[in-house]
């Protein structure tokens, strides 16, 4: 079978969340499937979702525990590229984290320390509603090509479509609470990941590719194979 083109793999990519603009789409695994296909797409060495509710910012998606931290590194001092793309809704571009300066100390610091050398973030919005940021994170310096800037932009725009839907905009408690499901899944997944690693001696990101993989092979939404591993309900 031949190697399927990079043109394939984003017609994939859109239909696989196009596929999830219907009732009852698993929101958690929505996000981690955006940020999954995105790595191979763009060449880039990770990937990771912030996600806000007005109050607060939340890491609700990365494809290792790198990325993960860097963004909270950000959320934690209230500053960093992925912070800035959903305060201003623009698409912030570092093509050299080493040489960006004073601006962002903390994140300058963080993200050398975990090996990334450059990185680029977009809002995730519908008009005028900015509900987080999509990052991507390279460990050469150079960053995303201009080319395909507007094309991740595209990503987060349908990923966004999934989260807030018409419904959702008309109706703010219905987004409020599509929100709300996404950050404390998050917290019940963490566990989760915690749990498998100490049982199955393996990496936070070894535990949590199992924990999806069962989610999806047996067709239950990501966050409830965590709740049942949490309580211990789950043993994979």
């Amino acid at each position: 079978m031949a190697t399927q083109t990079r043109e394939g793999k984003l017609v994939e990519a859109f239909v696989t969340l196009a596929d999830t603009l219907v009732v009852g789409y698993d929101l958690v695994d929505l996000l981690h499937t955006l940020v999954s296909q995105c790595v191979p797409l763009f060449g880039a060495s990770a990937a990771g979702i912030i996600l806000t509710d007005d109050e607060e910012f939340e890491v609700v998606a990365s494809t290792n525990e790198r990325s993960r931290l860097v963004e909270i590194l950000q959320l934690r001092s209230g500053s960093g590229p992925c912070v800035e793309s959903v305060v201003t809704g623009h698409s912030v571009s570092v093509p050299d984290i080493a040489a960006s300066g004073p601006k962002w100390p903390r994140f300058r610091a963080g993200a050398l320390e975990q090996g990334f050398a450059s990185m680029f973030s977009v809002p995730m919005r519908l008009r005028a509603t900015t509900i987080g940021s999509l990052n991507l994170f390279w460990e050469r310096t150079g960053g995303l090509g201009t080319a395909d800037a507007p094309t991740v932009q595209a990503l987060a725009d349908v990923a966004t479509i999934g989260i807030l839907q018409e419904r959702a905009l008309r109706e703010s408690d219905v987004a409020r609470q599509q929100l709300q499901y996404a950050l404390s899944s998050r917290v019940v997944i963490e566990q989760a990941k915690g749990v498998i690693a100490f049982t199955r001696s393996a990496t936070m990101d070894e535990a949590f590719t199992l924990i999806r993989q069962h989610a999806r092979s047996n067709g239950t939404p990501l966050v409830e194979v965590a709740a049942r591993i949490v309580s211990g309900d789950l043993a994979l």
